[in-house]
């Protein structure tokens, strides 16, 4: 047997017990998770909860308040400087210098991770072509749409081919065309071997993640592969309706649902104009639904048994916690 003090060597990331405190404020709390090599790891939650935290602790940049976190096999409290250039990091504002064209900073970035010569000339075209940015390379960030700046700002971040690449909100204000081919950019690298380490707050995002951990103020609430997270925290299926009127609708939908004249259903919730009724019975509680919100006099179209999904997941775990 392993001694658990021992790091893993499938795992670039272990994570034990980890907790940052800014004076009276604990921004990360005990959290726990490993991250096997060559996975695409998504760290979900809202703004706020705390995923920005734990990744500067593991760049290293912040020291933690208590716990441990080994990374590439050392001891961020005590060996952050050495790994750090095995590591390559993608913030949420892509750090780019707009006043240098793509050419500039891709050499600025890769004379920073210590390329030269050669092996700078062919990372730069190996990453231009990765991206899509030929023809671009004398165009400055500005004059860049958004999925374009955003595929420069991955392009620097693996110039110097890490062993584990951090991305904090990469798609943020990003439009969904551009997100769906950065993905794809995702898939590539990590085919390659390179370990992903995604936050994110798009639950459709996290379902391209092998595994995910759910933080809210601080703390994991779940973690797992995403269809283990819905078959562990939503067994049955969803029944999705759209009213003419949602708050209405709810209203109605919450106080039979209170009184038990849902039939088997366990959570409603609203999603925006739609609503979502979590149920180990779908086509009785669909039936139930349609009969209220007739009764009420309440009109609604696409009445749909659907299965549950991520936020359907996040959603409920969030309201148990509250």
């Amino acid at each position: 047997m392993r001694n658990h003090n021992t790091p893993d060597h499938n795992n670039v990331i272990e994570v034990k017990n980890l907790s940052k405190m800014f004076g009276s404020f604990t921004a990360v709390d005990n959290v726990s998770f490993t991250i096997p090599r060559g996975q695409i790891f998504g760290f979900l939650g809202p703004n706020g909860s705390g995923k920005t935290t734990t990744i500067r602790m593991l760049l290293g940049l912040l020291p933690p308040s208590d716990g441990t976190a080994i990374v590439l096999g050392s001891d961020i409290r005590q060996q952050a400087r050495s790994i750090r250039a095995r590591l390559g990091y993608m913030s949420q504002k892509f750090t780019l210098y707009n006043d240098l064209t793509v050419a500039e900073n891709l050499r600025f970035y890769g004379r920073a991770y210590g390329l030269h010569n050669k092996q700078l000339r062919d990372r730069m075209a190996y990453i231009v072509n990765m991206a899509g940015l030929e023809g671009r390379e004398h165009v400055t960030p500005p004059n860049l749409s958004g999925g374009w700046r955003q595929r420069l700002a991955l392009g620097a971040a693996i110039l110097h081919e890490p062993d584990i690449v951090f991305l904090d909100e990469p798609t943020a204000g990003v439009d969904p065309l551009s997100r769906r081919a950065f993905w794809d950019l995702l898939y590539e690298i990590a085919a390659q071997g390179t370990t992903i380490f995604v936050t994110t707050h798009y639950m459709d995002e996290a379902e391209h993640c092998e595994n995910l951990a759910f933080i809210y103020y601080g703390r994991i609430i779940a973690k797992g592969a995403p269809n283990t997270i819905k078959t562990d925290h939503l067994p049955g299926d969803v029944v999705q309706i759209t009213p003419a009127d949602a708050a209405a609708a709810m209203q109605t939908l919450t106080a039979a649902h209170t009184a038990g004249n849902l039939g088997k259903s366990t959570n409603i919730s609203l999603y925006g104009a739609q609503i979502h009724i979590l149920t180990h019975d779908a086509a009785d509680t669909l039936n139930r639904v349609q009969r209220h919100l007739d009764a009420a006099g309440q009109c609604y179209h696409d009445a749909d048994i659907i299965p549950p999904s991520l936020e359907d997941a996040f959603i409920r775990l969030v309201e148990s916690q509250a």
